[in-house]
């Protein structure tokens, strides 16, 4: 196959192509990017190219394909160079130039996230990249560290804190817990077991290998703890609700972690926030059971969102969860990168949530129970709404996901507005022709009418009544004597009425409205 500049303009999406210039072989910035693709979202890098100052592209062509691919296949499968080689044979692709050279093309997948970090010349800290629109870019000891903890297949909110107690709990907020679970799940099995065999079923607590004795998880101290104690092992944590709905005051209304005058908790956080976020959402009137339900498709999907991102979150890295209620959107911040890629999250199916066990205790009380599937409901509900699509963005370094949700009405599409405006003139030209026929039917009972006679009779304004009879007239439907106030109409032909009637038509153009 010859190769051929438009087959790979195709390629120019998400900053996820590079084009290299190299004549005499692999280019040494080759595996830099191998690296960034490989811990982003994969990519394509194609060498024998050059990009012109204005953007185009120009064919430089590789020389002695054979020692080419030899060289590139014994570098990636040297541990001391890459880290780990993720590519196929299907996965590099030459091409032949018009000049008897070749164009190599690299299609680099994104690496599992057990796979991760991607890095190269044996340096984890040092040769650990990732992509940006500026190119590839050494990740910070944060990124790297971040990776490392998603490695496992046991989430970092399983780990037991072996310097805390079951002390550390606050049991208000336990017991706030399982009476919530009772509602939901009334008669389950765990409903009679004491506080410390009820914490460990549920994942908040889990035997110490060193002492054999309970002690909190990570993810019970999150959900349970206080503040001042769940920063001892997440110096990071923070949680954040800032409600903004008047331009003037920075916020309304603002709920933080660290304030001193509640707990901090996950579990109190997000029924604190929640109950904000929806209080403004109207809830149409409905009974099951002679009971009323305040609940509808937007709710639950809040609650899919604030359960998603709590569950997904790195409390490790800085900055912390922020929740933002504006007039016009909800925003959901959480430290941490999409475990399962961007693509794959809007596509659903997939659950890989960060914190297991907090997904777990979410889940035993009816929240974000539909794994995989939360955020493609999300997207479906505001479709229903006929609101602005949601967004998800990617931040790095801090990595940190955002969903927004708009709460603005979707502009239709010009031929959705147009088809509008073509149904509306249709019905508006059969309603005409509706009340013409009954102007006939009136005046051939009770002959010579006035205006408001006759506008009594069909239900409309003089006005809008004195418009039609006017059309009729032009039409050749109707006659009228008499001036202004005393005028009477009557019909053209009163001996062949049903004529009349076969003549009715709607005027072209009319924007007139009964």
């Amino acid at each position: 196959m010859d190769f051929s500049l438009n087959r790979f303009l195709s390629y120019r999406e998400d900053n996820r192509l590079e084009i290299k210039k190299t004549k005499g072989g692999l280019p040494a910035s080759l595996w830099e990017t191998y690296s960034a693709f490989a811990n982003g979202y994969g990519g394509i890098i194609i060498l024998g190219i050059k990009e012109n100052p204005d953007g185009t592209w120009l064919p430089t062509g590789l020389t002695d394909e054979n020692k080419l691919r030899k060289d590139f296949w014994n570098t990636i499968n040297n541990t001391s160079k890459v880290s780990i080689n993720l590519l196929k044979d299907k996965d590099v692709q030459t091409y032949p130039t018009n000049d008897h050279q070749v164009i190599m093309v690299i299609h680099v997948p994104m690496a599992k996230r057990e796979q991760k970090p991607v890095y190269i010349n044996g340096n984890l800290f040092g040769g650990t990249y990732r992509r940006n629109w500026e190119g590839d870019y050494h990740c910070s000891q944060s990124e790297i560290l971040a990776m490392l903890r998603d490695e496992p297949e046991m989430t970092m909110d399983m780990k037991v804190l072996g310097q805390m107690t079951l002390s550390d709990i606050n049991m208000d907020t336990l017991h706030g817990y399982r009476n919530r679970h009772i509602a939901y799940r009334p008669g389950h099995p765990w409903e009679t077991l004491d506080d410390e065999q009820y914490l460990e079923k549920i994942g908040a607590a889990a035997i110490y290998e060193e002492d054999q004795r309970l002690h909190p998880t990570a993810a019970g101290m999150l959900m349970f703890g206080e503040e001042y104690r769940i920063i001892r092992e997440f110096p990071e944590y923070f949680l954040d609700y800032r409600e903004m709905m008047d331009p003037a005051i920075r916020w309304t209304d603002r709920i933080q972690s660290n304030s001193g005058d509640w707990t901090g908790n996950l579990f109190d956080f997000y029924f604190r926030t929640y109950n904000r976020l929806v209080q403004d959402i109207k809830v149409p009137f409905k009974l099951e059971g002679g009971i009323r339900i305040d609940d509808t498709p937007v709710h639950q999907a809040i609650r899919e969102a604030l359960a998603n991102c709590l569950v997904n979150a790195d409390f490790y890295i800085r900055r912390g969860i922020v929740i933002k209620k504006e007039i016009h959107q909800i925003t959901l911040e959480n430290p941490g990168y999409i475990r399962t890629g961007k693509k794959q999250m809007l596509k659903g199916g997939i659950s890989d949530p960060r914190n297991k066990a907090l997904m777990k205790m979410f889940n035993l009380i009816g929240i974000g129970e539909r794994a995989g599937s939360g955020v493609p409901d999300i997207f479906a509900v505001w479709k229903n709404e006929g609101w602005e699509e949601p967004t998800v963005e990617e931040q790095f370094d801090p990595d940190r996901t955002l969903l927004i949700l708009p709460l603005r009405k979707q502009a239709k599409k010009t031929s959705e507005l147009k088809q509008a405006k073509k149904t509306s003139e249709l019905k508006q030209a059969k309603k005409t022709l509706q009340n013409k026929k009954k102007i006939l039917d009136f005046i051939g009972i009770n002959h010579a009418s006035s205006t408001h006679a006759i506008a009594q009779w069909i239900g409309l304004s003089d006005a809008r009544t004195r418009v039609l009879l006017k059309e009729m007239i032009e039409d050749g439907l109707l006659d009228s004597t008499g001036k202004t106030k005393q005028k009477k109409y009557s019909l053209l032909r009163e001996d062949d009425q049903s004529e009349n009637n076969d003549k009715i038509n709607v005027r072209p153009g009319s924007k007139t409205k009964d």
